[in-house]
């Protein structure tokens, strides 16, 4: 990806925090702002025109994600609502149940939530560990649904590491319990096969900006039948699912976006992984002291967390930026906090590695340069900083 700043080359491998705008996306966007400018929600022929890309937008989502109707596809601002949405329904809806079950390593859109429940005794709320792959810990959750349980929320991938759940499998328990179960599927959206209608999934999060669309706009999926209770209320828009008038440009751009990642599912995943497993096999050979984290057997196909002994990952960003490359720590919507991961600590990654871990993530604008860009640079970057670091201290063990 071939970014320009002050007459640099950028590699950007930072997709699962945000994607660069696909150029068909904008083109496809644009007449939204000036001809078509309309309320979708107008009953003249110029409303009627938006509200009918609105609808084409909502098809070619449904399509993405495999979903059985066009009518279960409902927008939002982006995944943090969706969740938010998908959580308080489920306890709306289900005023006789007051528990809610999740993750450890959820993404904080989903915990955050969890943890005003529980602050305001509006729900208890159960958290299952993972393991040290990053694996759900099926027996405990099997354990946890209960009478009292309204909704189970299990991430479809790790924002983090990538790692997989089995979920399909883990709504077939909750049902099976009498339990909703959501899936915020915001990472795994256009970057694996989805077909939701087939699972026993009842909702599902998905957001624009992470396949190639602007920020601010995303979808929630629910399950024809299943019982829902707005977030917003005002006007009717949505079906009365979500009030507001719609963000026709955005939408729009979302519905190019998934039709476009849809087809570079067939293409380009091969691709991405293939890029992501050299990169990988490259920092384990040429940098001693690392360690890769997540299940490598079941994972996004573009992202890869690895972590560096003895080394703060902040310093290594910090380099790596000042060669203009782009990576993370984690999680965006986490950044800044001084504490290290909370997926990380949930894993019980060894405290030599916990502050040293760093996100590469891909996405099909990436090439064979980008890694080698990576692989020129890492080697003495991480060398340098071992040299000169101070050491740290084992009282600090979060592990």
């Amino acid at each position: 990806m071939t970014q320009r700043c002050k007459d640099h080359p950028w590699v950007y491998l930072d997709n699962n925090a945000t994607t660069r705008v696909d150029a068909r996306v904008l083109d496809a966007m644009l007449p939204f702002f000036r001809e078509h400018f309309a309320n979708p929600s107008s009953e003249h022929a110029l409303g009627t025109s938006v509200s009918e890309a609105v609808h084409t937008a909502r098809r070619q989502i449904q399509s993405l994600i495999g979903a059985a109707s066009s009518k279960e596809i409902v927008f939002t601002s982006g995944g943090t609502e969706s969740n938010n949405t998908a959580i308080f329904s489920a306890l709306e809806a289900r005023k006789d149940r007051d528990e809610v079950i999740i993750s450890t390593v959820e993404h904080p859109s989903i915990l955050a939530v969890c943890d005003h429940l529980q602050r305001t005794a509006r729900a208890k709320v159960h958290r299952i560990p993972v393991d040290r792959n990053g694996r759900l810990d099926e027996e405990t959750y099997r354990r946890a649904l209960s009478a009292r349980t309204a909704v189970a929320s299990m991430q479809w991938a790790n924002s983090e590491t990538g790692t997989i759940f089995p979920v399909d499998r883990l709504a077939a328990i909750a049902n099976a319990a009498g339990a909703l179960f959501h899936c915020d599927a915001v990472q795994a959206a256009g970057k694996v096969n989805m077909q939701v209608q087939s699972t026993h999934i009842d909702s599902l999060s998905i957001s624009a900006h992470k396949m190639h669309c602007p920020k601010g706009v995303g979808a929630l999926y629910i399950r024809n039948g299943v019982s829902f209770v707005p977030l917003i209320h005002g006007g009717r828009q949505e079906r009365g699912r979500r009030a507001g008038t719609e963000n026709a440009p955005a939408i729009v751009g979302f519905g190019v976006a998934a039709e476009l990642a849809a087809q570079a599912l067939l293409h380009e995943t091969p691709r991405i992984a293939a890029l992501r497993d050299r990169l990988e096999s490259e920092i384990l050979r040429s940098i001693p002291g690392t360690m890769v984290i997540g299940n490598t057997s079941d994972r996004l196909p573009n992202t890869l967390n690895i972590a560096f002994e003895d080394v703060e990952a902040d310093s290594i960003l910090s380099l790596l930026n000042r060669d203009f490359i782009a990576c993370s720590q984690g999680s965006a919507c986490s950044s800044g906090s001084m504490e290290p991961s909370h997926v990380l600590r949930a894993m019980k990654v060894p405290f030599a590695f916990l502050r040293g871990a760093v996100r590469f993530s891909f996405s099909r604008e990436n090439t064979d340069h980008d890694v080698q860009r990576v692989v020129d640079v890492l080697p003495q970057s991480v060398k340098d900083l071992r040299l000169n670091m101070v050491p740290m201290e084992a009282a600090c063990d979060y592990t």
